[in-house]
């Protein structure tokens, strides 16, 4: 997920550039659908990662916990 943040941050920075000289070009317009399309993108990804339940929440934050072991048989 970094890289898409990272690739959104590098579109904004380059969508302010080519508007600052006019923003009423195609070329500006462009810029920003791109940010649009990577800000939506970003999200769809982010609603297919699975809810964590509250057991998993916790021994993600508590691994040694005694609720948390895993017994291999």
């Amino acid at each position: 997920m970094t890289d898409i943040k990272d690739k959104i941050q590098e579109e904004l920075k380059q969508a302010r550039e080519v508007c600052s000289t006019d923003s009423t070009s195609g070329e500006c317009a462009a810029a920003w659908d791109a940010v649009e399309e990577l800000q939506a993108e970003a999200s769809h990804q982010k609603e297919k990662e699975p809810k964590k339940t509250s057991l998993e929440q916790y021994c993600e934050d508590n691994p040694d916990a005694a609720e948390c072991r895993v017994y291999e048989d």
